[in-house]
């Protein structure tokens, strides 16, 4: 069965590899690429069944959360994570064949990208002034049409645009990473693996200690967290979406209960999905404690 998805194009961009990875992983098969010009585009398609998922970056180690994706999350109707990706990125320097790092006065890359090769820029290319692009692909494609002189997006780009490669490895944080996540429409999890991350997203009421309290709802079952992001609601000034990522599947029965509790306290819980983490040696919910006390309060309603 082909699968159509929309990812962050054209062809040669990071978000295209990790759409290969998904692929090479089992999680999508035959696919038919859909490239977009942004998550928000990306998560369209699959809303307006135009995809069948959306392959979109989510978290990078140097630069933190991308942005673009998390509002994405909250512009329509629900959509879930199902799989996630981690890929080591390094940045390769590319121009038009001929030319040198003495003619390079622009340079186009990503603004996630940017902040990751700034460092090498500042050394190398000093006066080189940044022109911010929609992906690294069509960094490199601008490149290949004469718009800027030169571009930091994966060697592969240079390959597909016929560019010379003046750098490559490039990464002024060796070992720098970006999550991937693959997102399609509302559906049961994905089976739990015992290494799972779950995420959500709310509003709280504006009351005194609301966030502290919904908090401490993880901490009473032992349910670690694993990131917290606030993101303005664009509704009213002063609102804000509040995304948690927490470690553990809805299926675990301290997480799933902490979950209830959230839907008591806060404003417009949404689901965003339970799938196996890509780090297995990450933080595991331990559930021992509250199988214990499961178990008392079994013996207790039974009489023994």
């Amino acid at each position: 069965m082909t699968s159509t998805v929309a990812f962050l194009g054209p062809a040669g961009t990071f978000t295209e590899a990790a759409l290969v990875a998904f692929e090479k992983a089992g999680a999508v098969s035959r696919v038919q690429q859909l490239p977009v010009n942004s998550p928000s585009e990306a998560f369209q398609a699959v809303r307006e069944r135009r995809a069948d998922f959306a392959c979109v970056a989510i978290e990078n180690s140097v630069d933190g959360a991308v942005t673009t994706t998390f509002d994405a999350f909250t512009e329509g109707d629900a959509l879930q994570v199902y799989q996630e990706v981690d890929l080591e990125v390094a940045f390769a320097i590319m121009v038009k064949k001929g030319l040198s790092l003495d003619d390079v006065h622009t340079i186009a890359t990503h603004p996630v990208a940017y902040q990751q090769v700034r460092g090498w820029l500042a050394e190398n290319i000093p006066d080189a002034k940044f022109q911010p692009a929609s992906s690294n692909g069509a960094a490199a494609e601008a490149v290949s049409r004469g718009e800027v002189d030169a571009a930091a997006a994966p060697e592969r780009a240079a390959e597909i645009f016929g560019l010379d490669v003046l750098a490559n490895s490039v990464a002024d944080v060796k070992g720098a990473t970006t999550r991937f996540v693959l997102v399609g429409k509302p559906g049961k999890p994905t089976p739990r693996t015992g290494n799972d991350r779950t995420s959500v997203v709310f509003t709280v009421p504006h009351e005194p200690g609301s966030l502290a309290s919904i908090l401490q709802e993880f901490s009473y079952r032992n349910v670690d967290m694993l990131r917290i992001e606030s993101r303005p609601t664009r509704k009213k000034f002063g609102t804000y979406n509040f995304f948690i990522d927490l470690a553990g599947h809805i299926e675990d029965e301290p997480l799933s209960e902490a979950l209830r509790a959230l839907w008591l306290r806060t404003d417009n819980l949404r689901f965003i999905g339970s799938w196996p983490a890509a780090d297995q040696s990450g933080p595991k919910l331990d559930t021992t404690e509250f199988d214990k006390a499961t178990a008392w309060v079994a013996k207790v309603r039974e009489g023994r």
